[in-house]
């Protein structure tokens, strides 16, 4: 099967009426975000997104993207393969009101002034979401092994070395 680029911007109400399903690729070099909060991008996202109404009458989008990026490992420091998979669920609103009724099963999209959102910027927003707070391999993938990590209290040395701050004080109450 032929790759094809995603559009840049969709109207969701118009995709949904037609029963649009889109299966594409968002190439890396048009996640700039992504490609800033990791060490590299290194594949172009995949994605497969549907367009259709459901029950309640409500336009909505689903899908699933993924993408491979290289993290930095908080524990050692190497760099860290990762795959991202984001499966999402989206009703677009033009409001406030329009969004507190949302069923909580759907994210609120925001549409622009034509009604219209940006296919791009959402995907790259949802890999963002999935990155991890802290990166790190698995005890036995990563470069430091458990021998050289501490775990615990600290030696009383270490303890013995800090000054206290309120020494100063201890001494003025025994000058009372």
């Amino acid at each position: 099967m032929q790759k094809v680029k995603l559009p840049v911007e969709v109207e969701p109400f118009r995709a949904a009426k037609r029963r649009l399903d889109y299966q594409g690729i968002l190439p890396k070099e048009q996640m700039p975000r992504l490609t800033e909060a990791t060490l590299a991008v290194e594949t172009d996202a995949e994605a497969w997104i549907r367009f259709e109404v459901d029950s309640q009458g409500l336009t909505v989008m689903t899908g699933t993207a993924t993408t491979e990026v290289v993290l930095e490992c908080q524990r050692c420091g190497g760099a860290m393969p990762l795959t991202l998979t984001v499966e999402f669920q989206y009703s677009p609103v033009f409001d406030e009101q329009q969004m507190e009724q949302l069923p909580e099963a759907y994210e609120a999209l925001e549409l622009n002034e034509n009604g219209e959102f940006h296919l791009h910027e959402l995907l790259e927003d949802e890999f963002l979401l999935a990155l991890p707070l802290i990166a790190k391999h698995s005890l036995e993938d990563c470069g430091i092994h458990t021998e050289e990590q501490s775990f615990g209290e600290l030696a009383a040395q270490v303890e013995d070395m800090k000054p206290n701050p309120f020494a100063i004080l201890q001494s003025l109450k025994k000058d009372n």
